[in-house]
């Protein structure tokens, strides 16, 4: 299963009355998860989030999400709250046509901390589109798709559940899956793999991702486990920090390896290009800083020849999946599929949460990011800090 592009010209942005920035409010949210989720080394019972909400001096208002993800960026709940509120003094009175400084912006405020400055960039995208009367993806150029298979994550940890919950996804429409491993031994999340691949046959998009949950050795025998089923490819394997061990991984495998917790920022993204550590990697804004920064990360990983894989981190709402299918409909490729993650939530708090039909999710079409937030559900979920 592929996604390709055809190239379309980019809009440019026109000119506003003079919007300006006047206040931006880090919202922390527990958000409650329709069941829970087994990755290495934890297992997610609830969405940890901090949601960005930007007022302009016009009244226009911009939204935006970030995952807590202390193992992926070393951000939780509580200190991207603290990050948001800090930076966000340096931005008051800022032009939002000035989007491409924000960043820059930010960076000259706080060091690292690009899950929180995501959360914010985010909003400033749906902000300054929302004044625009555009989609977010009219700000980054042409559309390129409107409907994009939706990755299917199957990580319960247990062979007959996952093999059964994936029959199910393929008969209401999914083509393309993750197989949470590194939550057991090597051979048992081999063997566990080889039973969904032959429950899925042919035709499909198959993936896992070990979250780093494997040392070099037991990733060695994972992939040898695994070579001649039809997994497509194996996402950060192990350590991310570890490009020499990921390149050890890719020469010893015939299933071509990818990169997600190691992969930072664009010269991340280079050095594994650079050592052979990958084919390609999953791209989220939580790791990069934002989505301008996740565009052109896809950009570079076009023009080296890696696959992507873009990505919301488990379990973001409708305002961050909304966020990535907007990035979606314009980056150059996305063979390795897109990883939309509102549809595992038991509750959304938007007014009208994305739809997922036959296994595939729409580009929201409307002004912004599309989506209109639900303050009420907002305050229901809120996490004070």
């Amino acid at each position: 299963m592929h996604v390709t592009a055809t190239s379309t010209p980019a809009r440019p942005v026109t000119s506003m009355a003079g919007a300006k920035i006047k206040r931006i409010e880090a919202i922390a949210v527990r958000l409650p998860m329709a069941k829970p989720m087994k990755m290495a080394g934890v297992l997610i019972e609830s969405a940890d989030n901090v949601l960005v909400r930007i007022e302009t001096d016009t009244g226009t208002v911009g939204w935006g999400e970030a995952a807590s993800a202390p193992t992926m960026t070393g951000e939780t709940m509580q200190s991207m709250t603290i990050a948001v509120r800090y930076i966000a003094p340096s931005l008051m009175g800022c032009s939002l046509e000035a989007i491409e400084q924000a960043s820059a912006l930010m960076d000259r405020a706080m060091y690292g901390n690009h899950a929180a400055k995501a959360a914010i960039e985010m909003a400033w995208q749906d902000a300054l589109a929302r004044v625009l009367g555009r989609p977010v993806f009219e700000l980054f150029g042409g559309k390129r798709r409107d409907r994009v298979p939706a990755l299917w994550m199957l990580g319960t940890g247990n062979a007959d559940a996952d093999v059964e919950e994936a029959k199910a996804k393929l008969a209401a429409g999914y083509v393309a899956f993750k197989i949470k491993v590194g939550v057991d031994t090597a051979d048992a999340d081999a063997a566990r793999t080889q039973r969904i691949c032959a429950a899925l046959g042919t035709g499909n998009l198959i993936s896992a991702d070990a979250n780093q949950g494997f040392s070099l050795e037991q990733a060695l025998t994972y992939v040898h486990g695994v070579a001649h089923t039809t997994l497509d490819f194996l996402e950060q394997p192990i350590c991310g920090s570890d490009m020499a061990g990921m390149a050890k991984v890719a020469a010893a495998s015939r299933l071509p390896i990818g990169f997600d917790e190691g992969a930072h920022s664009i010269e991340d993204i280079a050095r594994h290009h650079e050592m052979h550590a990958a084919s390609g990697g999953s791209l989220k804004a939580i790791k990069l800083g934002g989505l301008r920064r996740v565009y052109q990360a896809a950009v570079l990983c076009d023009s080296l020849g890696l696959k992507v894989n873009l990505a919301c981190k488990v379990a973001e709402s409708s305002i961050g999946t909304a966020a990535v299918l907007q990035l979606a409909a314009v980056i150059p490729t996305l063979e390795w599929g897109v990883s939309l993650t509102s549809q595992y939530l038991a509750e959304d708090i938007v007014c009208a949460p994305l739809v997922f039909a036959n296994g595939h999710a729409t580009v929201p079409a409307g002004p912004g990011l599309g989506v209109e937030v639900d303050e009420a559900r907002v305050r229901k979920y809120a996490q004070k800090f």
